[in-house]
């Protein structure tokens, strides 16, 4: 289809390309889709120095982020408007105290594991440090689902915990 307004110009309207009823290929109002909360102006852009308010992260994304380390958790448990989410304090919470009760029993295990390790059961040590870390890693897959659905899940051993600090 030739360009309406020029038809010597060789312009072609792209197939799939909204028209309007006529089909005189000029596109229906609002198909540049100006960005949300943008207030109106000639021609439907911002004006000149407009600035889009910051959001910040939704409360799921926030507690979901609080698992990927300790960092994040701390900042959350700090910064406003996070620390005011009850969901994102217990999660970030959660996150901590995942990760105290990790370096915990790796702790324990490195005990329990030194007369393994000097007798020479190297099979003994490598089975169950790999269940050990499997199942951490599945507990913390789990609270990440979770969390990013907005979902209160209580791991076991410190969700209890975790919620009742999250409360305070």
């Amino acid at each position: 289809m030739q360009d309406p307004t020029n038809p010597e110009s060789g312009w072609q309207q792209v197939p799939g390309t909204p028209q309007d009823a006529s089909g005189s290929g000029v596109p229906p109002s609002g198909a540049g889709y100006p960005p949300p909360n943008v207030p109106p102006t000639q021609g439907g852009y911002p004006p000149p120095g407009y600035a889009a308010p910051a959001t910040g992260l939704t409360p799921n994304a926030a507690a979901a982020i609080a698992y990927l380390t300790c960092i994040p958790a701390i900042i959350f448990l700090l910064v406003e408007p996070y620390k005011r989410s009850p969901l994102v304090r217990f999660h970030s919470i959660q996150s901590i105290a995942l990760s105290v009760l990790w370096v915990l029993v790796w702790i324990v295990l490195g005990v329990l594991f030194t007369p393994l390790f000097l007798v020479g059961t190297w099979g003994t040590i490598s089975l169950i440090s790999q269940i050990v870390k499997l199942a951490f890693f599945i507990a913390w897959l789990i609270a990440i689902i979770q969390a990013s659905q907005g979902k209160w899940f209580k791991l076991p051993l410190i969700g209890d915990f975790s919620l009742k600090q999250a409360q305070k």
